[in-house]
């Protein structure tokens, strides 16, 4: 029998595991635990989330929540290491770059056990970044690198990893997609509005938010090019503080409470187009083959830009005016979907683990 740690750090992580925790369900000789880094009440897992996954909430919180991001490695380092300690464990699987991930990580090499990184190989090439420290630790730790794409290979090869060490696996988003595509609901948001004739805005990156002037020029770009067209905006904390002190005529640009992830996920995969700076979303909007504008200067997964719906322009509200004035006119690029973003790879994953 393997005994598995699935180890998390923030909510997206949940949406990349749930279909690896099912497939390992569906397994005779595994079995798994599934560790949280935060706190059992952390207010950013909404109380729908597990059951709209379906899947069990964790097994384990380690109950660490500061801002201090080294602080938070090290009190995740001295916390998983007693989890670790007390429970039998033959891999640990890491997901994405935050720094409880590459934590978790450092304190599973020093004890000897086989770590897997889920979604390896991502880079932005800017080292300034603190996630892309956090991904340069984890990916030189790991003994399985599971890459999204072609791209993600490339990357940890040419870094040295050795070649058995990696496996193209796919995008585990697109599982979740996959498993959940008829049980999508739609959100009362979307009353009185028809689907596809609606746009989606999402924002989170810190400094987004903090260049207050050129995100209203950004916003005002948005409203002028959206006309008639409705903008919905599911927002929480800092973002939705900081758009609604901006006083936006709310016929255009509708703010909403952050939506639960069957109902933003309708709201996504029906949508005329997208904005947002999530990497996550412009990956579900690939999948979904909705037209995506990425406000940042980067992808993790070049894929979505090559292949898939997505375009980038930066913090550039020229730009931005451009690409929106393509998506509302119906003239956005021909997309496809990039190799193996099929549903599967989960499956893919389980079947290495086992092996």
């Amino acid at each position: 029998m393997k005994n598995i740690c699935i180890f998390t750090g923030a909510r997206p992580n949940f949406i990349k595991v749930a279909p690896l925790i099912r497939a390992i369900e569906c397994t005779d000789n595994c079995t798994y635990h599934l560790v949280y880094a935060g706190r059992e009440d952390d207010p950013t897992l909404e109380a729908s989330l597990f059951d709209d996954l379906q899947i069990s909430r964790p097994d384990v919180f380690l109950g660490v929540d500061c801002e201090n991001l080294n602080e938070l490695t090290g009190r995740v380092m001295a916390e998983f290491e007693r989890y670790l300690e007390q429970t039998p464990t033959d891999t640990v699987i890491v997901v994405d770059d935050l720094a409880s991930t590459m934590a978790a990580a450092i304190v599973t090499k020093k004890r000897g056990l086989r770590l897997a990184h889920l979604v390896a190989g991502t880079r932005s090439f800017d080292i300034s970044m603190p996630k892309e420290i956090n991904r340069l630790v984890i990916d030189g730790l790991s003994d399985l690198l599971f890459t999204a794409g072609v791209g993600s290979s490339s990357i940890a090869t040419r870094e040295g990893a050795e070649n058995h060490k990696i496996y193209m696996v796919g995008n585990i988003l697109m599982d979740t997609l996959r498993y959940n595509h008829g049980r999508w609901t739609r959100p009362a948001c979307l009353d009185g509005i028809q689907d596809g004739e609606y746009l989606v805005f999402t924002i989170n990156r810190k400094a987004l938010l903090a260049n207050e002037d050129n995100l209203r020029q950004m916003l005002q770009t948005i409203t002028d090019v959206a006309g008639s067209l409705p903008v919905i905006a599911p927002l929480r904390g800092r973002a939705c503080d900081v758009i609604s002190s901006f006083h936006l005529p709310s016929s255009t640009i509708r703010l909403t409470s952050s939506l639960g992830y069957l109902d933003f996920g309708y709201l996504t995969a029906h949508a005329k187009g997208i904005i947002t700076d999530s990497g996550n979303v412009a990956e579900e909007a690939t999948f979904n083959q909705i037209p995506c504008i990425t406000l940042n200067s980067y992808t993790e997964h070049i894929e979505t830009v090559k292949q898939g719906t997505n375009v980038l322009v930066g913090e550039d509200a020229g730009r931005l005016r451009e690409e929106l004035q393509r998506m509302v006119g119906g003239q956005w690029k021909t997309s496809s979907l990039p190799d193996r973003w099929d549903g599967r790879t989960a499956e893919r994953i389980v079947q290495i683990l086992c092996n």
